[in-house]
């Protein structure tokens, strides 16, 4: 859908329903990064009091993997508060990209949870390429040492792209190093990065960047460290590094020293406990679950949790992210109407 009749709104009749469709384009113009931010801060609110939840997100294989070739997998994450629920269906297959076809396809569909009616249809891609980043910021917000630094960003998919743009937006970043091992793909980022007023520099080497970088963010659905992975490596104090390639148990983007050094003398965030069945960073790295904090309990009692190390922040993905997404496009929606594609 990229046209503006696609958006469909259907008057209400007697035993009839009103629904809004939006294609990718307008969702992402109802989600703009800093609103989103502080709409999940909202939404671990309310995840505190108790008035929004979710289930554990059901993750089904839908083709088993041959030939050194990743399978395609199936994700439903459903959540509700008091006034809207949600759920979303997502559709993973990487070696889709071999084809030419987009590798994350899905939808997330709105609906009244006292009535069942649907109410709208937004593009899921989008919906998790910018709540993921909107996690991302509004963490790094909270918990980076020193937030307006230069960002490094390793990846240059879909998400290291949400992940700019959103730290451009919202962070007030100005210089970003891109480090893929698509050399194409990130100068193709670099230049968009250009479109939005900031800088971005393609380098060919992630070690020597960490020492001038105060963000890192690793965006790749690797099943290997993407970042240096050295028992003696001592990561600085003063880095908060962001993992949020990896959603199952055999990806890992992260070296174990690195989430050992944060647990163990650091910051060591998580987005939700999901994370201690889905993180294979965290998995293979064996750390103790007792030096890990959910973003709620980090964002609650900040005090217990800070120390002088390296600050790690580990998101798998959680509903309640989705549903804070909705209620901001919900919210723009009624203000703004729709908007052109």
């Amino acid at each position: 859908m990229s046209a503006s009749s696609d958006v469909r709104w259907r008057t209400p009749r007697s035993g009839d329903i009103s629904m809004i469709t939006l294609d990718a384009h307008q969702t992402a113009q109802l989600l703009p990064y800093p609103q989103l931010a502080d709409g999940i801060e909202a939404m671990l609110m309310e995840m505190r009091s108790g008035t929004a939840r979710a289930p554990e997100r059901l993750h089904f294989p839908l083709t088993e993997p041959e030939r050194g070739r990743r399978g395609g997998v199936l994700l439903v994450m459903p959540a509700v508060n008091r006034d809207v629920a949600m759920t979303k269906h997502i559709t993973v297959h990487p070696e889709n990209c071999r084809a030419g076809k987009p590798s994350i396809i899905g939808e997330v569909m709105v609906f009244d949870p006292h009535t069942g009616e649907r109410l709208m249809l937004l593009d899921g891609p989008t919906v998790t390429g910018r709540r993921t980043a909107a996690v991302t910021l509004f963490a790094a917000r909270k918990f980076a040492p020193r937030p307006k630094g230069p960002v490094l960003i390793v990846g240059a998919g879909v998400q290291a792209r949400a992940h700019l743009e959103a730290f451009a937006a919202g962070m007030g970043t100005r210089h970003f190093m891109i480090f893929s091992r698509s050399p194409e793909r990130a100068h193709a980022l670099a230049e968009h990065a250009a479109t939005l007023g900031v800088e971005a520099t393609v380098v060919d080497a992630i070690e020597p960047a960490l020492s001038t970088v105060s963000i890192v963010i690793t965006a790749t659905t690797s099943s290997e460290p993407v970042l240096p992975d050295s028992d003696t490596m001592r990561w600085r104090d003063d880095i908060f590094v962001a993992g949020v390639g990896a959603f199952r148990p055999d990806m890992r983007e992260l070296p174990p020293q690195l989430c050992r050094d944060a647990a163990v003398r650091g910051t060591l965030v998580v987005d939700t406990w999901e994370v201690k069945h889905e993180a294979g960073d965290l998995l293979h790295a064996a750390i103790d679950w007792a030096r890990a904090a959910p973003l709620m309990d980090a964002i609650i009692t900040p005090d217990r949790y800070r120390s002088s190390g390296p600050v790690l922040f580990k998101s798998v993905g959680y509903a309640l992210w989705d549903l804070a997404a909705v209620l901001c496009a919900r919210a723009n929606l009624a203000k703004d109407g729709v908007p052109a594609s």
